[in-house]
């Protein structure tokens, strides 16, 4: 084992022994902190607590142009592990641990490589990536100016992933008038009948977009995730709600997209509230194109071999929404991730280390 491995091993041991889950995002500004200011000498260093759990950590060397983000919170452990989630196990050619894959793995790389070189180096430390509630990002990027190039650490094999879908929560309320169900009924009549004749419409317009695609990516995902109202079956039923959730394209408007589902079928919702936005990657529809090809260029420049667009979501979407150049990198597979005895293959642990060094050395 090289000496540059087994020191992300040891950082990853350390990092995996910090409980940072998410829920219940019971952290504090101590703990993992203190360990990553030990971490980091010769680095300017400011902690921020943005409140309920969310804190993060941005540490700066030198005159950086690229800014390093990773967060360090992950999801509960399931009670499918087979031995403690905190301590890390190294079995043949894996590292096992909660958070290992996602993605404290590429946490503990960067720390590997910062300390192997004296190149400038931003980094920002996150706690909240894992929750409806993302503080962290977003208070960076109105309290600083943003970097012109980002790399957002999640696990995606050690390949630069330039494009995602975006991420839209909606709930959508419907209103009936009570009464005996024996009589005949109008379609405004039944807050369910209402719910559903929207549902079945919202199925048939997403089936309708199928064939769009970006970058790799085809169609819109929707997913129609709970509807409830009602009294009885004797009852028409006065209310009635229906959360769902979709996944766009980073060439779709989001506005748009929302407005043209809100007004599918009359009458029209009562209420339609998004209760999560999360832009695409890129993030502004109208330059999809270009922001592509700039992160295209940027990632071949690192010589950093550039891998499919992916379903899931990222924070990188944040920042290219404030005008930056970012991609996705980092060791792991999405498909190890929130997983019970979660991986991390030791290959890529030292191919991502590798890397950061490398860009880290061509600052110098």
């Amino acid at each position: 084992m090289n000496a540059l491995l087994h020191q992300t091993l040891a950082q990853l041991k350390a990092l995996v022994g910090f409980d940072t889950r998410n829920p219940p995002r019971a952290i504090g500004t101590g703990g993992i902190f203190d360990y990553l200011r030990a971490q980091l000498p010769g680095f300017d260093i400011a902690v921020s607590d943005h409140e309920a759990g969310a804190v993060s950590l941005f540490a700066v060397r030198g005159q950086p142009k690229l800014l390093f983000n990773v967060h360090l919170d992950t999801v509960p452990d399931s009670p499918r592990w087979s031995a403690n989630p905190f301590d890390l196990r190294v079995d043949g050619d894996r590292a096992i641990g909660l958070g290992a894959c996602d993605i404290k793995g590429a946490a503990a790389a960067l720390l590997a490589a910062t300390n192997a070189s004296g190149g400038d180096m931003a980094l920002l430390f996150t706690t909240d990536e894992e929750g409806a509630d993302p503080r962290c990002v977003r208070a960076f990027l109105e309290s600083r100016s943003a970097f012109a190039k980002v790399i957002v650490a999640e696990p995606t094999r050690c390949k630069a992933v330039l494009a995602h879908r975006g991420i839209q929560s909606v709930r959508a309320r419907f209103e009936g008038r009570a009464g005996h169900a024996s009589a005949a009924q109008r379609p405004t009549d039944s807050a369910l009948h209402q719910a559903v004749r929207w549902s079945a419409a919202a199925l048939d317009f997403a089936e309708s977009r199928s064939q769009e695609s970006f970058g790799g990516l085809q169609g819109m995902r929707f997913n129609l995730g709970r509807i409830e109202g009602g009294i009885k079956a004797n009852v028409i039923a006065p209310e009635a709600e229906l959360r769902f959730g979709m996944r766009p394209l980073p060439s779709v408007n989001m506005d748009d997209l929302l407005e043209d589902l809100r007004t599918l079928v009359e009458p029209a919702p009562a209420a339609f509230e998004e209760t999560f936005r999360g832009p695409p990657l890129p993030a502004n529809a109208a330059d999809a194109e270009q922001c592509l090809r700039e992160a295209r260029a940027l990632a071949q420049s690192l010589d950093i071999p550039v891998g499919d667009a992916v379903d899931f979501w990222t924070e990188a979407a944040l920042f290219s929404k404030a005008g930056c150049t970012t991609f996705v990198y980092g060791p792991g597979d999405i498909a190890q991730a929130h997983s019970a005895d979660e991986w991390v293959s030791l290959d890529e642990l030292e191919a991502a280390a590798r890397t950061y060094l490398r860009i880290t050395e061509k600052s110098s």
